[in-house]
């Protein structure tokens, strides 16, 4: 697959197809219901609080055990998946500009003695006025808008 310049521009419906297809060509076993299950997750209400909770979703058409089948069997070929993700172009602003939202958020393990890689986090309110370290990672999400 060789990746698109840059500056071309393409119409948000086709991207959105292109990645798709693209999307589903990197699941390279139980393809149709990873598949699902993403759609799931993007359609669902509100928060996921559990995978039973996400077979009820519409766009999954299967029931839960082939969504538990998924994805302790499912498999995705990441290196696949990074082409495809740096494909998409980048929405930009009116004048041109990228614009970013940046979120850092710990996964605070207190209890996980044996971890590897655990730092103390920093925290809010975790007592009256305190800002207590926590172990655990933190973890960076970066979106263009």
């Amino acid at each position: 697959m060789s990746l698109l310049h840059r500056d071309v521009r393409r119409e948000p419906p086709a991207e959105l197809s292109r990645f798709r297809g693209e999307f589903y060509s990197c699941l390279t076993a139980r393809s149709d219901a990873l598949f699902e299950l993403a759609d799931a997750v993007l359609c669902g209400d509100g928060p996921v609080r559990s995978l039973a909770e996400l077979s009820l979703v519409g766009e999954h058409r299967r029931g839960h055990g082939g969504l538990y089948a998924a994805v302790s069997k499912g498999r995705v070929d990441a290196d696949r998946m990074r082409q495809a993700l740096a494909s998409v172009s980048l929405p930009r602003a009116a004048d041109g500009r990228l614009v970013l939202a940046v979120d850092i958020t710990c996964w605070l393990r207190p209890d996980a003695h044996t971890s590897p890689e655990r730092i103390l986090c920093h925290t809010y309110g975790r007592g009256k006025d305190q800002h207590i370290p926590v172990p655990g990672w933190p973890y960076s999400i970066i979106c263009a808008l």
